[in-house]
């Protein structure tokens, strides 16, 4: 138990699962009395010279008194930090609160000396960076502000921990010690470090589970079939090139081989590393195998088996004693209940799946959560005919099953760096962290497309994630400011794939129709139309045009400058002139290549034998050097797909810089395949120039958080009344119209004598709240007498002064009616929202979103985001209003919540904005205790 000087309980939300800059995970915990046996040990397995660093002397052993000290904490002027692996500590961090004198002290003093020991074992591994993180989140929760350490100058590395970490600091030096003083409140520079170390930390975890070097199947039964042999015979059969063992603990002592493979009755046995174990045993042994597994060294799961969260509350509690147990080892988890991991690469050659076959090797990498869904990908890419004719591949596969520990992010974090993948597609059931799947998604769209299909928003049983208030529409919208290209379904994700990993980017959306039907090219333009692109008139070939007549047409659209994408229809032709499949695939691929910087699409109907000579690649590996990509306004460049299990022609058989021309069945379906990817090229010419958030002088930062602070000092959360509403927006620049109370029609017209007429009347009550439809709201009033029959008719109509809650306000400019809005969600961060007041927004939903913080760019198209954005700029001849002030209120506002968490939301409506200025007539402001920031606070693992 804690002594009687130890003030707080437990303090059970520091513990953290993070992971290493190896790949490996650690536990972090608070250090509590329980821990002397552990601190001992881990002590003596201490080098000298790593003692010496720490005490400044020879320091062989701990006395009884400095392991009381280093265990007995108050976790607040006195906090101790381990790191766990196998229970067993691999690191500690400690810091004892000092006052101006250097002498122990409590609060208010803010500042804090700080020590690490980190294992020899285990330096390398990033771990004092990660306890780092953590021991100056708790030092900030409890009132510190700035640490202090003193290192000898030739403890380099712990140097560099410090001055790394990307912290506000001041170093000198002193009767030979080093001392270092840095401030911790996160900066610029230390939110980069921290999120460079999370993805290189996080990829390299990923890493290890697809490019293993051994691999353990566990749950091997004797005879054929069965989970476990199947995924047994997958890897063999797919040519895996590292080391594969067989596990059964069923199986006879005798038996030492099976299927060519062999066979232990338990992973202890095996002689040497194992890199991966694939565990298919019945959920109750499961725990025994991760116990195995651990001990020997095995660096990841992927758990196949099922009976887990997807089974009800006892297999989700299974579950988190699943991933808590796998993680005390350093191990990572895809899974359970997971399809499995494939690899195509021919240095790897993994299919630890349950896919009968290995893909064909490609550029494209593929996530799924279901195994279901990841049958449907794996088989639409596969087939010919049904879904998009024609051949791709794959460079890797991860199918996480009840995503209970390795998500999306952590294998989107692994294909930014994948250099043998160039186009990600994903399909998400759900998004257990969106705010980091946000930020994660826009740094990888800007180097490669990430084409998502996103779940209807309600999670499938055995996926765990975060609530969130925003509708689906509102998540998929934040989604495509990020630049992730947001499809319906695995149709389209495939559609939309194809074509990016064949063809360059278009660097706009004029498009230049040819082919030998005149039907088929208008409904290629019609779907152009609908899908906002911009097409040009059609060129028919007539049915009996030849091969050489498509390439010398394709040749000279391609070279037209005003065409940007060229798509070229064809339907089957009857005569002897007309040209064979092969022989017009040719004639396509030969035009193609000399206009590699603009893409070609080629909509067949029934030309089977036209799409499978257009997927013909030169040979089975990106061609080196070939610039048939193209590289479109800094695009990434795109390689050739691989052609699956074919043999490579004659190096002859087909000029060396040919591309692979996509063919879809239909002519939507290539149409809007091409207008997501105008739409994400124009993303990332616009990311390429990204915004700014401009600073305002009248801003009154520190006036306004001592004004919340004394606020939320009455309570949790609390709406605020009119006049605190007010005061704090005006300390932000913007400034509500003025409303007076009118409980009586005297207060009405002496409140209208105050504001001077004409006036307007309102009710405020919240069922009649900006409902000028139901009557709720009497407009330029020009006198008394108008003021008091409207105060008398809207009582008659709808009740009492006091149901009603009317207010008198001046009139303001006419204008457009706009509602602004700022809300942060639990799980999707800051949103700044902007409408036209009303139907428009109430009815049918057209509000466009930005995440905050909100740049002048960002403001700018947020305006003309909504379908209604004409009625702000002159529609049908009226008068344009004053978008930039509009755009300057939504920065403002944007600024305000990005500076204050405890503002978790904001309502402007109505915002009348006039052709010269705006006014703001209606204001309501929340505020509640600063929710919890992932993205700002230490790298930690998420607990589902």
């Amino acid at each position: 138990m804690q002594s009687a000087s130890d003030r707080h309980e437990y303090p059970a939300h520091w513990e953290a699962d993070v992971v290493l800059r190896d790949g490996g995970t650690a536990r972090i915990r608070p250090i509590t009395v329980d821990d002397a046996e552990r601190l001992v040990s881990f002590y003596e397995q201490v080098s000298d010279e790593s003692k010496y660093y720490r005490f400044f002397a020879p320091y062989p052993r701990l006395s009884a008194k400095d392991v009381h000290r280093f265990t007995h904490h108050d976790f607040v002027d006195r906090v101790g930090l381990a790191a766990t692996v196998g229970g067993e500590f691999i690191a500690t961090v400690r810091y004892d609160r000092i006052g101006a004198d250097g002498m122990p002290a409590s609060a208010p003093a803010d500042e804090a000396e700080v020590a690490f020991l980190v294992q020899d074992a285990h330096q390398g591994r990033g771990v004092a960076s990660a306890l780092l993180e953590h021991i100056g989140a708790v030092a900030r929760e409890r009132g510190i502000r700035r640490f202090a350490a003193e290192v000898l100058p030739a403890n380099t590395k712990m140097i560099k921990v410090f001055t790394d970490a990307g912290y506000t600091q001041k170093r000198s030096f002193e009767d030979g010690v080093v001392r270092l003083e840095f401030d911790l409140e996160p900066t610029e520079r230390s939110l980069a470090v921290q999120y460079a170390r999370e993805h290189r930390a996080e990829a390299r975890s990923v890493q290890r589970l697809l490019t293993p070097g051994s691999v353990a199947v566990v749950g091997v039964g004797r005879a054929p079939g069965g989970v476990g042999r199947s995924v047994l015979g997958n890897i063999r059969d797919a040519g895996f090139t590292g080391r594969l063992h067989a596990v059964n603990k069923a199986f006879p002592e005798e038996l030492k081989e099976l299927d060519g493979v062999p066979a232990h009755r338990s992973v202890r046995d095996i002689e040497g590393p194992v890199d991966l174990a694939v565990v298919a045993v019945p959920a109750d042994h499961v725990p025994e195998v991760v116990a195995e597994c651990g001990e020997h060294g095995v660096q990841g799961l992927v758990v196949v088996s099922a009976g887990y969260a997807e089974s009800g509350p006892e297999g989700r509690e299974r579950q988190r004693q699943l991933v808590r147990h796998a993680r005390a080892y350093g191990m990572r988890i895809i899974g359970p209940n997971a399809f499995g991991i494939i690899n195509t690469s021919q240095d790897v050659r993994l299919n630890a799946s349950l896919a009968p076959e290995m893909p064909r090797p490609g550029r494209i990498g593929l996530f799924a959560q279901s195994g279901a869904i990841g049958i449907a990908l794996l088989s639409r890419l596969h087939r010919r005919g049904g879904g998009v004719t024609g051949v791709t591949g794959v460079s890797t596969f991860v199918s996480s099953g009840n995503r209970a520990d390795v998500s999306g992010n952590d294998v989107l974090q692994y294909w930014y760096d994948d250099a043998d993948t160039d186009v990600v597609l994903m399909y998400l059931e759900s998004i257990g962290n969106p705010r980091k799947f946000t930020r994660l998604a826009r740094r990888t769209a800007a180097a490669k497309p990430l084409v998502v299909v996103q779940g209807s928003g309600s999670a499938p049983q055995g996926h765990t994630v975060r609530a969130t208030r925003l509708p689906h529409a509102t998540v998929s919208a934040l989604l495509r400011q990020a630049g992730v290209i947001r499809v319906d379904t695995i149709t389209e994700l495939v559609d939309t794939g194809l074509l990016l990993a064949r063809q360059p980017l278009p660097t706009g959306p004029r498009v230049a129709i040819l082919g030998n039907s005149e039907s088929l090219g208008q409904l290629t333009y019609d779907a152009c139309l609908s899908e906002g692109l911009r097409p040009l008139p059609p060129l028919d070939l007539t049915t009996g045009a030849s091969a050489e007549d498509f390439r010398v047409a394709l040749a000279r659209a391609l070279a037209d400058e005003a065409c940007d994408a060229v798509i070229v229809t064809a339907i089957p032709a009857i005569g002897e002139a007309s040209p064979g499949d092969a022989e017009l695939a040719e004639a396509l691929r030969t035009a193609a290549s000399s206009a590699p910087a603009k893409p070609v699409l080629v909509v067949h109907v029934e030309l089977g034998g036209l799409a499978e000579a257009l997927s013909a690649a030169a040979s089975t590996a990106p061609q080196a050097g070939s610039n048939a990509s193209g590289v479109v306004g800094g695009a990434h460049p795109f390689r050739a797909l691989d052609r699956w299990a074919t043999p490579a022609p004659e190096p002859s058989a087909t000029p060396a810089d040919s591309r692979l021309i996509p063919a879809y069945p239909a002519a939507e379906r290539a149409v809007r395949a091409l207008a997501e990817g105008v739409k994400y090229a124009q993303w990332r010419r616009d990311a390429a120039q990204p915004g700014k958030v401009p600073e305002y002088e009248d801003v009154d930062e520190k006036g306004a958080a001592e004004l919340i602070g004394g606020l939320l000092a009455r309570g949790q959360g609390l709406t605020l009344g009119t006049e605190a509403t007010c005061e704090l927006l005006r300390m932000y620049g913007v400034h509500v119209h003025r409303a007076v109370a009118a409980p009586t029609a005297e207060d009405a017209v002496a409140a209208a004598r105050t504001l001077g007429y004409p006036v307007a009347l309102k009710a405020t009550a919240p069922h009649l709240r900006h409902r000028a439809d139901l009557g709720g709201v009497r407009l330029d009033l020009a006198d008394e007498e108008q003021l008091r029959r409207a105060y008398s008719e809207l009582t008659g109509l709808f009740g009492k002064p006091e149901e009603l809650r009317p207010v008198v306000q001046g009139m303001a400019p006419r204008g457009v009616d706009t509602v602004v809005r700022a809300v942060i969600d639990p799980a999707a961060g800051a949103v700044v929202s902007f409408g036209l007041a009303g139907a428009a927004s109430q009815l049918l939903g057209d509000m466009a979103h930005r995440l905050v913080p909100v740049t002048d760019r960002d403001a700018t198209s947020l305006v003309r985001s909504i379908r209604t954005a004409p009625l702000l700029f002159g529609w049908r001849g009226s008068t344009p209003v004053d978008t930039p002030a509009l755009e300057e209120l939504l920065l403002r506002v944007s600024r305000l919540v990005d500076d204050h968490p405890e503002v978790v939301a904001v309502t402007l409506e109505p915002v009348v904005v006039a052709p010269r200025g705006l006014s703001v007539l209606g204001a309501s402001v929340r505020l509640a205790p600063p929710p919890a920031r992932d993205d700002l606070g230490p790298r930690t693992l998420p607990v589902y």
